[in-house]
C-alpha cells in the first residue's frame, strides 16, 4: 500500500471485542497504523503488542480521545459491543469531533438506525459481515467487497485517475494492475457490463475482480 500522510495512514478502533479485536488485527495485517482503545484494560492487553497504539480509555470521554489524538483522524471504527448506551454516545462524541468517517458496529436493526441518526457514515451488523469486507470499507477506498475465494475477490471502486477518459482496451488493466473490469456505473444510470470500448469517465463506479493484494492496491490509486 502506498504510504500515505501520517494522520490519513492511522485509524483507530473504540472497543477491543472479538469485533473491534479481529478489525483491527485485519487493519493491521492490510498495512494501517491502529490505535485501539478500550475501557476493559484485560481486552487492551491482549492486543497491545500488535497494534501500533493500545491504550485503556472511556470512549465516552471527549478529554481522553482528545489527548490519544482521535478527533484528528480521518477514520474511526466504533466497535463496541453490547453497551448499546456507549455505543451511542461514543459515535455522537466522533460527530462533534468532526471525525470524517465513522463506522459503527451496531447490535439490531434499531441500534444501526440509532447510530446513523447520530452521524455514523456506515453502520455494519457483524453477522452479516466478513471481517476483511469491513476493513476495506473503512478504508473509504473501496464501497463494497466479496471475497470469492481465497485468492479471488470482487469489489465495487470509484474510477481512478489512471483509466479515466481510456479505454478499457487502451488501459489494459490486467497487464498494468492485475484487476479485471466486469461492469461499470455512470451517475444516473444502472450497472452495464463493460467491454474493450468501453471508456471510463471521471465519477463512474467500477466492479473489479482480481487478487486481494492487486484489488486493493487498484482501488488504493482513487
Amino acid at each position: 500500500m502506498a504510504k500515505k500522510p501520517a494522520v490519513d495512514d492511522t485509524i483507530a478502533v473504540l472497543g477491543l471485542g472479538r469485533f473491534g479485536g479481529s478489525l483491527a488485527l485485519e487493519l493491521i495485517r492490510q498495512g494501517w497504523e491502529v490505535i485501539g482503545i478500550d475501557a476493559d484494560s484485560g481486552a487492551v492487553q491482549a492486543l497491545a503488542d500488535k497494534l501500533t497504539h493500545a491504550a485503556v480509555a472511556d470512549t465516552t470521554d471527549e478529554e481522553a480521545l482528545r489527548q490519544l489524538g482521535v478527533h484528528e483522524l480521518t477514520n474511526v471504527v466504533v466497535g463496541i459491543g453490547t453497551d448499546v448506551q456507549a455505543s451511542i454516545l461514543t459515535t455522537s462524541l466522533l460527530t462533534d469531533l468532526a471525525v470524517p468517517h465513522i463506522l459503527a458496529k451496531a447490535i439490531s436493526r434499531q441500534h444501526a438506525t440509532i447510530l446513523r441518526r447520530v452521524g455514523a457514515h456506515h453502520v455494519v451488523l457483524p453477522e452479516h459481515e466478513m471481517g476483511e469486507r469491513v476493513a476495506h470499507m473503512v478504508t473509504g477506498q473501496i464501497l463494497n467487497f466479496i471475497q470469492l475465494d481465497d485468492d479471488y475477490v470482487l469489489a465495487k471502486t470509484h474510477a481512478p485517475a489512471v483509466v479515466i477518459d481510456r479505454t478499457l482496451a487502451d488501459a489494459d488493466l490486467r497487464k498494468t494492475h492485475d484487476v479485471t473490469v466486469v461492469a461499470i456505473k455512470r451517475p444516473g444510470i444502472p450497472f452495464t457490463h463493460t467491454t474493450g470500448d468501453t471508456v471510463v469517465y471521471a465519477g463512474d463506479v467500477l466492479i473489479i475482480v482480481g487478487d486481494p493484494a492487486s484489488v486493493q492496491a487498484f482501488a488504493s490509486l482513487t
